[in-house]
């Protein structure tokens, strides 16, 4: 059992408060992603839980047992850091044994719990290689053996993907969520990155300017976000927003919707093509090729701009004319304060 309490978690350096009383609980086994914009908290949280730094007020608990006054070696818990945080001069063995060595576990428990590691992570042939040796990928699974051996109650994960190229990460989400389900064991994991968070997490944190905005599944974020932040900052193109009355005014679009309805939002995919006269007419400002599908930015009069993405056969060019038209389960409503409207969308 490894699971974590967080109660009214506040964090101030000298007058500045950059925690605002954070509340969460994560389950066993859960992988958890903490995910916001640069400055939001989430590594500062992040640093909270392993005993690197502590709350200013409010509790931690780990399996139950409050863990303020308990520091980052006795917690139980083993963090993975964005830098790697490798021994240039060791071998990729010696990295992992090094935490052991100085626990003093016996040489044969540290020979097994290294090479069982390494044969997980595919590291068997590169054990006594120096990380100079090493590719960046390989780096970061060195980085992620000498967390396993440790056998943590939780792991910890503060961007250990930012420095790969685009298609190493890729690879390393799957690798990582991989790893996850054979260790079972709780995870939590920070970026800034929302497609990281969607593709990875069984759960989602979502943070802003250090407060909680929304804590849910990431089906549960894309297809019933909270408010206009979160539900800009999940999905990929990001969502379009347009006031009600520029949707009401130029179609029927934006009947059976609430009254207090103040801005609606739809997602780039769940724009259709439609006939003319139908739906809303916009004009082509650019259009972005990319093979199974197309981005199409258009406009819609003089001062609303959308993105829409559809079928990449569509020989779409910019100045052209098109109509398109949303289903209203698609269309999300959001109050004068940006906050969601029930009943309205899927």
């Amino acid at each position: 059992m490894s699971t974590l309490t967080l109660q009214s978690i506040h964090k101030q350096f000298e007058q500045t408060q950059v925690i605002h009383g954070v509340d969460l609980e994560v389950q066993d086994g859960e992988f958890v992603v903490f995910v916001g914009p640069s400055g939001c908290g989430k590594s500062t949280l992040l640093r909270m839980i392993a005993g690197l730094d502590e709350p200013t007020s409010g509790r931690i608990s780990i399996d139950g047992a409050v863990v303020n006054d308990i520091g980052a070696a006795d917690r139980g818990c083993a963090m993975v850091f964005q830098s790697y945080a490798l021994y240039p001069h060791m071998t990729v063995y010696a990295n992992m044994a090094f935490g052991l060595e100085n626990a003093k576990v016996p040489k044969a428990a540290i020979e097994q719990k290294v090479q069982e590691a390494a044969a997980m992570l595919r590291l068997d042939e590169l054990l006594q290689r120096r990380p100079t040796q090493l590719s960046g990928g390989q780096r970061q699974r060195v980085a992620i053996g000498r967390a396993i051996v440790r056998n943590p109650k939780i792991f910890l994960f503060d961007e250990p993907l930012s420095n790969l190229d685009a298609e190493l990460r890729v690879s390393m989400r799957t690798e990582l969520r991989e790893l996850h389900q054979r260790l079972k064991s709780t995870m939590i994991y920070v970026t800034h990155d929302q497609v990281e968070a969607m593709t990875m997490a069984d759960k989602i944190v979502v943070l802003r300017a250090g407060r909680v905005e929304q804590v849910g599944s990431p089906e549960a974020l894309y297809q019933r976000p909270c408010n206009t932040f979160v539900a800009g900052f999940i999905g990929s193109p990001r969502m379009n927003f347009l006031p009600f009355v520029a949707l009401h005014s130029t179609s029927d679009l934006g009947h059976g919707l609430p009254s207090q309805t103040s801005e609606v939002g739809v997602r780039p995919e769940h724009w259709q093509l439609c006939e003319a006269g139908q739906g809303l007419r916009v004009e082509v400002t650019a259009s972005e090729y990319m093979g199974a599908q197309r981005l199409v930015q258009v406009r819609l009069g003089q001062d609303h701009r959308l993105e829409i993405l559809v079928n990449g056969e569509h020989n779409i060019q910019s100045g052209q004319a098109l109509h398109i038209r949303v289903d209203l389960e698609h269309i999300h409503a959001f109050d004068a304060q940006g906050q969601r409207i029930e009943g309205v969308s899927a």
